[in-house]
């Protein structure tokens, strides 16, 4: 089978690897998408002296091409979408199904494990779940990081459609969130500098917009928009330092922020939020049985994540693939076989 490998600075390659075996519990993937995130840039620009040898993505769908012993055989031929997190299995966490936090450590799919830029891709049977009726590979490709982890953060948020939240960066997880919290009835306050980023924001539903390096403070903008008062939560997708703290300024009172974006550093005078009320929290992608709460949902609401995809790509296409993506300009894009 091909797979695509980064080497590092900028350099990959599609190598050929065996077929994988299924082990026991294991099921072998036949991949139809596999959907590029902006983590997978930290493995393409990185160093060459601690470049890996597995194969890279980890937002895979497809169908069950083979089952090992102790597996059930009945997943044969079904279409099928992927926790990419593989923990013990055994401790609280993995139970719970948040195999990430595994507390005996746990491996990533297309970093410390094999993933998904291939044409099969081997995965224990407990990360499996099956496609929903009326999800694409598309859609369940989305939902398995970038469209799975904005789910996961307003989860977190208890997002309702009594709220207004300011969604910090309209990246793919960005305009994800934007997407999904639309469709749960909340007012989406959109924030990037990028105006054509913001202007596919109002296509997934965003209420309104503000461009930070177009206003005197973001803070104030935001305001504007809500009689004074703030938003009621704040999602910071973006990783960006300045966006991070002001998810915290842009709260009203009992507000709540959450952060996705990794890379940020955060400074603040805590005597400033002390008596707002506030709650801060982190969010790590999402939980399996999260993952398959938000598939229900897109089907049921009738929600269109195949649009966070602005490119299609063959895995023969892979050095143009990642150009463009590497340069962060356009959207989200996808190998398809």
């Amino acid at each position: 089978m091909r797979g695509i490998v980064f080497h590092g600075e900028r350099e990959l390659e599609l190598a050929t690897f065996p077929d994988p075996t299924p082990g026991p519990g294991e099921l072998v993937i036949e991949v139809m998408a596999s959907g590029m995130c902006g983590s997978d840039l930290h493995r393409y620009r990185g160093p060459k002296a601690t470049a890996r040898s597995e194969i890279g993505g980890h937002e895979p769908a497809g169908v069950v091409a083979a089952v090992g012993s102790g597996a059930d055989p009945a997943w044969i031929g079904q279409a099928v979408m992927v926790h990419h997190y593989f923990g013990c299995g055994r401790c609280d966490q993995c139970r719970m199904g948040w195999t990430q936090l595994c507390r005996e450590g746990t491996a990533a799919m297309g970093n410390t494990a094999h993933g998904s830029h291939a044409d099969l891709v081997k995965v224990p049977e407990s990360t499996v779940l099956p496609m929903p009726p009326g999800l694409s590979y598309l859609g369940a490709a989305a939902i398995g990081c970038g469209t799975g982890t904005a789910w996961g953060a307003l989860e977190r948020l208890s997002l309702t459609g009594s709220d207004t939240i300011a969604i910090f960066g309209q990246g793919p997880v960005g305009l994800a969130a934007t997407q999904l919290a639309s469709a749960m009835g909340a007012r989406v306050i959109a924030l990037d500098i990028s105006p054509s980023r913001l202007a596919r924001s109002h296509d997934f539903g965003a209420w309104a917009t503000v461009n930070p390096a177009e206003v005197d403070s973001v803070d104030l903008a935001v305001r504007e928009l809500t009689m004074g008062r703030g938003v009621s939560k704040s999602l910071e997708t973006s990783g960006a330092s300045s966006a991070a703290n002001d998810a915290l300024h842009v709260l009203d009172l009992w507000g709540s922020a959450c952060w996705v974006g990794v890379g940020s550093t955060i400074q603040f005078d805590l005597t400033e939020h002390l008596y707002k009320q506030i709650t801060a929290m982190t969010s790590w992608t999402m939980s399996i049985a999260s993952m398959a709460r938000c598939a229900d949902f897109v089907v049921e609401r009738d929600i269109d994540v195949d649009a966070v995809f602005t490119e299609r790509w063959k895995l023969t296409d892979y050095a143009a693939a990642y150009e463009l993506f590497d340069q962060q300009t356009s959207g989200k894009g996808v190998f398809i076989n």
